[in-house]
């Protein structure tokens, strides 16, 4: 199972970015996709959830509004579409699911992570 991300940035105030989350090794739509964002000497704070088999999701109020998610499965791709960014937007954006595995419970995986910074 891996997760790489992709499409992150410089952008300005107000401007978009579509970040993808690409799946090898399961089915995009079998697990959860959760959307995380970190920022140095922060808490990682939860910024959007994809549900499993579903195309429905949840985001943090920070981001509604602003943020939506979708899934690509000619790519087996989850995508953060990200509009009016803000500068307080700015982090380290990380795609995660969660397996059950036998004997393991769950298993988080984690994307590599993509810078996205908001800067005029």
């Amino acid at each position: 199972v891996q997760l790489v991300e992709s499409g992150g940035g410089v952008v300005q105030p107000g401007g978009s970015l579509r970040l993808s989350c690409r799946a090898f090794g399961f089915n995009i739509y079998t697990y959860p996709i959760t959307w995380f964002r970190q920022v140095p000497g922060k808490d990682r704070e939860e910024v959007a959830m994809l549900f499993a088999n579903d195309d429905k999701g949840a985001l943090a109020e920070s981001v509604k509004g602003r943020f939506s998610m979708s899934r690509d499965s000619s790519n087996n791709t989850a995508v953060l579409q990200m509009r009016d960014l803000k500068p307080e937007d700015t982090a380290v954006y990380i795609c995660n699911t969660r397996i059950f595995r036998v004997g393991s419970g769950y298993v988080n995986y984690w994307g590599q992570g993509t810078q996205v910074t908001v800067s005029s």
